[in-house]
């Protein structure tokens, strides 16, 4: 039973180092075992793993939080390449698993790897969300700048029940299109603002009407105070009518994630 564990052990992935050198960084591995965080090198660049069962891993908080916490802690120290969540290496055909790392992973994309080192060097990512405060402001805002839609709404005072069903299917569709065209007027001002301050953006996805914008930026680690900067005199200027969540610096998921693939 014993041999049977031993092989079916793996190295789960968290991510890639700027560093020639192996080290342990402490037992905090995913999946509770207090399995030991460690480096493995090859020339200048290591990835950074712990033992795990060679399984398929359930997108759970606690382990979404253990993979994002450890990548935290490098930051502090290296520059890192995040590898996808849930990445398991395996040995095989006589080959032990951290042999097929050094060999499939860190040899055979050094090249790659150490671009994308160089790309993400001193770089920080830093999140901001955007939300209307008074959605009902917001939808008196957009019937006074078009025209079109006040007077759909004026109109639907006179007619007969009939033609103000019709009417009002009408004025939603144009209402939801307008409130659409206003979130994105008002995200490009935002991200325009911000503009001089960051490398590389990417907008995710929105929840709700009252959400504008979800962004991710890619942030120089000398301009973080700058843009911190930024961030409070956007908070100061909307106040009351918008407010912002900013979270990081944390993991540049959003700009690089590595899929690797050793499969037992």
């Amino acid at each position: 039973m014993a041999e049977e564990e031993k092989k079916i052990e793996g190295k789960y992935i968290y991510c890639v180092i700027d560093s020639p050198e192996e080290r342990d960084f402490g037992n905090m591995g995913i999946g509770g075992r207090g399995d030991k965080v460690h480096s493995v090198s090859w020339e200048d660049i290591a990835a950074v793993v712990s033992t795990s069962p060679v399984k398929k891993y359930s997108i759970t908080r606690e382990g979404i939080l253990t993979h994002q916490k450890i990548m935290e802690m490098l930051m502090k120290d290296y520059t890192i390449l995040p590898v996808k969540f849930g990445t398991v290496a395996g040995g095989k055909e006589g080959v032990d698993v951290v042999q097929r790392i050094r060999l499939e992973v860190l040899e055979a994309r050094h090249e790659e790897l150490k671009d994308l080192l160089a790309k993400m060097e001193n770089k920080m990512e830093l999140g901001l969300k955007a939300l209307w405060l008074d959605m009902k402001g917001i939808y008196s805002e957009i019937v006074e700048e078009n025209a079109d839609i006040k007077r759909m709404k004026k109109r639907m005072d006179k007619g007969n029940v009939a033609k103000i069903r019709e009417q009002m299917i009408n004025l939603g569709e144009k209402v939801k299109n307008a409130l659409e065209a206003k979130k994105a007027k008002e995200a490009d001002e935002i991200d325009a603002y911000l503009k001089r301050c960051y490398v590389d953006k990417r907008s995710n996805k929105l929840f709700g009407d009252n959400m504008i914008l979800n962004s991710a930026f890619l942030v120089d680690k000398n301009c973080s105070e700058e843009f911190d900067s930024l961030i409070d005199k956007l908070d100061s200027t909307h106040n009351g009518r918008m407010k912002f969540k900013y979270i990081g610096p944390v993991p540049p998921i959003n700009f690089v994630e590595l899929v690797i693939i050793l499969e037992d």
